[in-house]
């Protein structure tokens, strides 16, 4: 007997559907699993088998046939067990119960239990979008599938449970869905300003570059508090909105990293380590491709810590990335492209010492190692940076003060503000962009325009800091982001002056 039952592919981030064709007939004792399946996929014959046997049913003991449709797309993931195993039990008349329109995903245990699965909410979003509505999943992932409106989603714990439910011999509840906004409500950052003592043009800088959307490197002497700084970020950052966390809840849930909470509610903040790979950054993978850590930091930081000691090749690589906020990874079997729309945060020690430039400590460095130090990232790099702060110590009577460092709270709104104004500026422009970092040609032209003054001062910065055309691009607008600040409609002379001022640590100045 033929059976069909309805799974789903991963192919990146997208969902593809999957007909598990199952044909049981008599002849020699066979088990011929087809349709391009990974080793993950052909081992799932011994889960099946012990699962269906623990269940109180029997596993046919014929010729079975099953093929993956279609045939040309590459099956990887355990989430098959659960397909297969009804399918098989539909051939062999175990199961007569009507399974079209149902999407079946799981992972069976030998005892068949229902273990969770990686990459539940890309597959639901996917399959919601292609017309199927209805869903059993294990009961692991049922937060992950509780955000989601319009479907009728159960989350069972057993391949028992999954027959009764089919065969209408015990009732379950659906999915009881949850509110993105109540999760808000409940989660809070462990970092805020307010802790950072000082610091005020750093802070300064911290401020535009959220507003903006832009990339920030700072620069200064060990334990100066640019690690703290970088944690800062995301308090500053507006709330994700519930589409946004979905696009970062979809690649952690292909990555496997959510947390029981079934979505990422608070702005992701990453920090690989710098002995971190090109692949570990950017994505890969032969078999399967995974998404990298500037995937992983989408709508949030990535935050590269003592930024000359990356490999060249690991930096280079973030190039295109920070440019098209999208990382297409290709492979022999395929490309894939994932979301890299994040604020890229870096941290370096101005010399191998660290306590070049410094105003309270004396460096050791020559001038040979100190150029050898900082020409460990290139020009290009350096020109997609929009500010470059140089962060210096700070006085005990800073530290021990009584005065009050002013809170992330406060500067949010700040932010807030000025995004709101860029979000009415772009209102027409598309989704691609969303802030002033965005902006390409046609946009700076528009919505930048600088008078004869804006632009005399600008020539005189391009031209005594050695600027790239790249760079020039980039002030304007870091200027019009300040502008945007001070709730200003023109950029105004001493908007292109600050902008100007984060540039001083451009390659061509070593």
């Amino acid at each position: 007997m033929l059976s069909k039952i309805t799974s789903f592919a991963l192919c990146g981030l997208e969902g593809v559907p999957v007909e598990v064709e199952t044909d049981v007939n008599k002849g020699m004792v066979a088990y011929d699993l087809v349709g391009l399946p990974s080793a993950s996929v052909k081992e799932s014959k011994d889960r099946v088998e012990s699962a269906i046997k623990n269940s109180a049913m029997y596993f046919p003991v014929n010729k079975i046939t099953i093929n993956l449709a279609p045939a040309d797309i590459k099956k990887d993931g355990s989430h098959y067990d659960l397909p297969l195993a009804i399918s098989i039990l539909k051939a062999s008349d175990q199961l007569t119960a009507d399974t079209d329109g149902i999407v079946f995903l799981g992972e069976l245990a030998l005892d068949g239990a229902l273990r969770p699965v990686a990459g539940i909410m890309p597959i639901l979003i996917s399959a919601k979008a292609k017309g199927y509505t209805r869903f059993i999943i294990p009961a692991g992932n049922a937060n992950e599938a509780s955000y989601l409106e319009g479907t009728r989603v159960y989350a069972l714990s057993s391949l028992r449970d999954t027959v009764d439910l089919l065969k209408g011999e015990r009732a379950f509840a659906q999915v009881e869905k949850r509110n993105f906004s109540d999760v808000c409500r409940t989660r809070n950052y462990n970092y805020d300003l307010s802790f950072v003592r000082g610091q005020k043009v750093a802070k300064r800088a911290l401020e535009i570059a959220v507003a903006g959307g832009h990339n920030l490197l700072l620069a200064g002497p060990p334990g100066t508090g640019k690690t703290l700084l970088a944690r800062c970020i995301p308090t500053i950052m507006p709330d994700m909105t519930f589409e946004e966390a979905l696009e970062v809840t979809k690649i952690h849930s292909v990555s496997g990293e959510l947390t029981e909470e079934g979505i990422v509610s608070l702005r992701p903040f990453r920090t690989p380590h710098h002995t971190a790979t090109t692949v570990s950054l950017c994505g890969g993978g032969n078999v399967k491709i995974h998404a990298g850590e500037i995937s992983k930091a989408h709508n949030g930081v990535l935050f590269l810590d003592e930024l000359p000691e990356y490999t060249r090749h690991a930096l280079e690589s973030l190039r295109q990335p920070l440019e098209d906020k999208v990382i297409t990874v290709a492979r022999a079997g395929g490309a894939i492209t994932f979301p890299a729309d994040f604020i890229l945060c870096a941290s370096m020690n101005p010399c191998p010492c660290g306590n070049y430039g410094s105003a309270y400590l004396t460096c050791t460095c020559t001038p040979a190692q100190i150029h050898k130090y900082r020409n460990k990232i290139s020009g290009p790099l350096l020109d997609r940076i929009d500010l470059q702060v140089e962060v210096d110590g700070v006085k005990y009577e800073d530290l021990t003060g009584e005065s009050r460092e002013e809170p992330s709270a406060t500067v949010k709104e700040r932010v807030e503000k000025a995004r709101a104004i860029q979000r009415e500026r772009f209102r027409c422009e598309g989704a691609s962009i969303k802030v002033n970092a965005n902006m390409g040609e046609r946009q700076i032209k528009k919505y930048c325009a600088l008078s004869a003054e804006c632009e005399n001062v600008l020539r005189s910065a391009f031209e005594a800091l050695h600027l790239s055309a790249r760079a020039r691009t980039r002030i304007i607008k870091v200027a019009r982001t300040i502008a945007d600040l001070a709730f200003s409609e023109e950029i105004l002379p001493e908007h292109i002056l600050e902008a100007a001022s984060y540039r001083s640590y451009d390659s061509n100045n070593l």
